[in-house]
């Protein structure tokens, strides 16, 4: 049995470094550590704002980096732009909303349907593993197969909500298996991400057919405590 695949998003430390905004912390330089202690990939969300990453940061990296980097763009022109000059190796298309403070739900799939088609064949062109970030619906899983999309990334924030209150998640949890499994018999390789911590990683990582978890937040937060090698090698032991 392969073990779990860890992404390490890095948005927040550009949120330290923008709050001042001084040129450090350097999201270049937590990417090479995520690198050098078991990432198996990075992930940074170009938002339309800005308000973390940037256009530098992403030409940087992208440079840089050895594993690969996992790019979280909008679905419009100018990130249709962007990720056909840069052509990272992964890329996840997520809802955006300009006064969210974090991503809210999953994409929907309904809209825009047209533009979406396109924008994943554009994109799959330059070899770019394309991920739809969507609810654990069965329905959102079928669209995101006609659609084109090589990975589903399932949004986790329900769940983990619910674990961060004590309160009961097993409907949920069921929820996010029969995603699981749905995106397996369609061929999709299944990915979790949003909300999660050490306790919610654990509880997730008895799905089987969860191929890759992305976690950020938590993670750059423990980091400030017990820094990032200790940070991914514990989620790493979690996933193993």
């Amino acid at each position: 049995m392969k073990r779990i695949r860890l992404g390490v998003n890095i948005d927040h430390v550009a949120t330290v470094r923008n709050a001042r905004g001084e040129n450090y912390p350097s999201p270049l330089r937590a990417a090479k550590l995520a690198e050098k202690n078991g990432a198996d990939s990075v992930t940074i969300h170009l938002r339309e704002d800005r308000r973390h990453i940037n256009e530098f940061d992403l030409k940087k990296i992208i440079k840089e980096l050895k594993i690969p980097l996992n790019l979280e763009i909008a679905a419009t022109k100018e990130m249709l732009r962007i990720a056909s000059r840069s052509k990272p190796p992964y890329i996840c298309i997520v809802p955006e909303k300009r006064k969210e403070i974090t991503t809210e739900g999953g994409l929907n799939l309904n809209y825009n349907k047209n533009f979406l088609k396109i924008l994943i064949k554009r994109l799959k062109k330059n070899n770019s593993r394309i991920s739809l970030f969507i609810e654990p619906s069965l329905k959102d899983l079928e669209n995101a197969k006609k659609l084109g999309a090589n990975c589903v990334e399932i949004h986790t924030g329900k769940l983990c909500n619910l674990i961060n209150k004590k309160r009961n998640y097993k409907n949920e949890l069921k929820k996010i298996q029969a995603a699981v499994d749905k995106g397996n018999k369609l061929g999709l390789e299944v990915h979790a991400g949003h909300g999660l911590t050490y306790i919610s990683a654990k509880i997730l990582s008895k799905i089987k057919g969860i191929k890759e978890f992305n976690i950020g937040h938590f993670l750059i937060g423990e980091s400030i405590f017990e820094g990032m090698p200790s940070s991914i090698k514990k989620f790493k032991r979690i996933l193993k």
